[in-house]
Formats: structure tokens, sequence, C-alpha cells
């Protein structure tokens, strides 16, 4: 196995062998899948109170991603193992399909601290970026960081590792060369005050494989990740986006979805083309102990089979799924019950990350 640079080797140009350079680069969600990894939930400060209750959802989740590819999923040990095992069954979910590495981890956020993986035509690889747990405020975090080099070498894949601090949930991928994502989060100090934006779209550009950065600006109330792309802003197709709006102007999120509706409405792909623009709306405020939390239709998860929705048993629920169906006209789409996910400030778009079949 190859990595390309070392970490914190300020010898070598971090672009030299970059993946952008050998041809690699990081594919649209709704390609073929060969899995979809995820870190089995268990630290309970996530879901203070609550954690027993996600264990339902989230395997309903995997039960209905199972049906059409292999899901992959860290654990600590043989015990871990042995409840996923059970939590899984309860619903009947097809235990061939389901894979268990033991990788500790920290938390379940395998969207951020899970491996991004590159394709150039039937090679695969890895890119393990710096992982600090959203701006270190979770401690600890040094077991997440890691996972994606432990995967990398279990499969024996060509391992990239910028000295980036980066999370998979905070750019989105049309699969024709652009990335989209947020100032708001990828500029915050927590992440790299080192490096201005010139110098963070370089990195995005050379280890995702991609031609061009568009940059919308705040994320919803609640996210916080300071403004993850996932809970506001999807790629659909090519040249198409699915974008949440709130339509309450008393709302707190309404003046600022405006705002990245209209910055959306402005911008151009790189061959000139405009985006075509799919209005999703947002859920009634979900309030849990005074706690505004960042519950969006748009953290769905585009499996091989399936687009699974979080819902909110909110009236929007169903004019939410109806709008996403349309534009996935080849798969089903699905709400899974995300209220009390929600709980942990994510959905399942956050705790996924998937991997290309090649």
């Amino acid at each position: 196995m190859s990595q390309f640079p070392p970490r914190k080797d300020l010898n070598i140009n971090p672009f030299d062998y970059s993946p952008k350079e050998q041809g690699f680069s990081f594919p649209a969600e709704w390609i073929k899948h060969e899995a979809t990894w995820l870190s089995w939930p268990h630290k309970e400060a996530s879901w203070p109170g609550k954690i027993d209750k996600i264990y339902k959802p989230y395997s309903e989740f995997i039960k209905i991603v199972a049906e059409g590819e292999k899901v992959r999923i860290n654990v600590k040990d043989e015990e871990m193992q042995a409840f996923a095992v059970s939590e899984l069954t309860k619903v009947g979910a097809d235990l061939t399909q389901v894979e268990f590495y033991f990788n500790e981890t920290n938390d379940a956020w395998c969207r951020d601290h899970g491996p991004a993986f590159l394709l150039k035509g039937n090679e695969k690889a890895v890119v393990d970026w710096g992982y600090n747990a959203w701006g270190g405020k979770y401690p600890p975090f040094d077991l997440d960081d890691v996972v994606p080099t432990k995967i990398a070498n279990h499969f024996n894949l060509p391992l990239f590792a910028p000295d980036l601090v980066m999370e998979g949930g905070s750019v989105e991928f049309n699969g024709a060369g652009t990335i989209l994502t947020t100032t708001a989060c990828l500029l915050n100090e927590n992440r790299n005050p080192h490096l201005n934006k010139a110098e963070i779209e370089r990195y995005l550009l050379e280890y995702y494989g991609q031609d061009q950065v568009l940059w919308l600006g705040d994320g919803i109330v609640g996210d916080d990740t300071d403004g993850h792309i996932d809970d506001i802003t999807r790629f659909v197709n090519e040249d198409t986006v699915l974008t949440v709006v709130e339509s309450n102007p008393l709302d707190e999120n309404y003046l600022l979805l405006q705002e990245n509706l209209e910055a959306l409405k402005a911008m151009k792909l790189k061959d000139g083309r405009a985006l075509k623009i799919v209005e999703l709306p947002m859920p009634s405020p979900v309030i849990y102990e005074d706690t505004r939390l960042p519950a969006s239709y748009a953290n769905f998860y585009i499996a091989n089979s399936a687009v699974v929705v979080p819902v909110f048993d909110d009236v929007n629920d169903q004019k939410a799924l109806d709008i996403i169906q349309s534009c996935f006209p080849d798969r089903k789409v699905v709400g899974v019950n995300s209220v009390d996910l929600i709980w942990g400030l994510g959905s399942f778009h956050c705790l996924s990350q998937q991997e290309p079949a090649v």
C-alpha cells in the first residue's frame, strides 16, 4: 500500500502526488456502490437520554440499504457486533449483506470520519483527511481520525493523507468535476486557520480530483458542524440541486436559506450552464429540551436501490418525499422517522459513507 504524502511531511509538496495528478476522482453518490460504511452508534453523550431509541430507525435504515448493496459496519469488538446483530434481527435486516470490521470509533458520524473513496477506471483509493470533531467540539476523536487509514490498510488500497481537516458532510459532488460547499464550515478558524480560501480550494480540487468549487454561505440553525452542505443543498444529477427553503418569514432559517437560494441561482457550472434548482420544504422546527435541532429533509442518503430520507412526523414529510422521488425515478424513496436520531444533531447522510463499485 502506498501513501501520498506522509501527513505533515513538510519536505514534500502535497500536490506533487495528489489524486488528481494521478487520475483519481471522487464520484457522485448516485453511481453504483459496492457498499455503504457505517460506525455503530455507542456514544451516549451524542444522544443524551435517548440513545436506546435510535437503534430501531438506525437498523431500519440499514435494512433498506442492504436490499441493494453490502453494509460494512465499524464496531469495537464482538460484544458490540452481537448487539448490532440483535438490533438488525429485530427489524428483519438481511444479515448476509452486513459485514463487521473491528475498527473502534469515538462516535457514529461516518460521513465525516470515514474513508473518502476515489476511483480511476477500475482502481480504487482512499483519502484520509484530518479530523478534529468539527473544530474540536467533542473530544476525544483520535480513534475516528484513523478509521480511513485502517480501512485502506485492510483492503490494501492506495492512501492519500493530506494535512487538512475536512469532513465528508461539508462537500457535495455532481460527478462531473464540481464541488459544492459552504464558507461557514470550511473557512471556519476551528478547522484550518493556517490556510486561506484559495489554499483550501486547491486541496479540495487536488485531493477529490475535481475542477471547480462553488461556495454557499451558512448552514441551518442547530447544526453543530458550522454549516455542513448536506443539510441544505444536494446534487441529484450533474446539473440539478435540491435545496431547502423555509416558507415562514419569521423562522430563523428563512433569511439564510433565501440567501443560499439566490446564490445558487447565480452559480454556473464549469461549462457555463446554470444550475437547475428544485426547492425542498423544511419541516416545522424540531425542538427537544429547549434546543432547536437541525432537522432537514436534505440529509437523505442515496443507496443503490433506494433513497432514504429522514422524516419528522411533520405535515411536510410527504411533500418532501414526493419531491425527492421526482428527482430519483429509478429508485424507491423511503422515509424513516428521524425524530430521535436528530437529537444527535445529524441523520442518515451524516451517519453513512458510500464505497463505489469498480
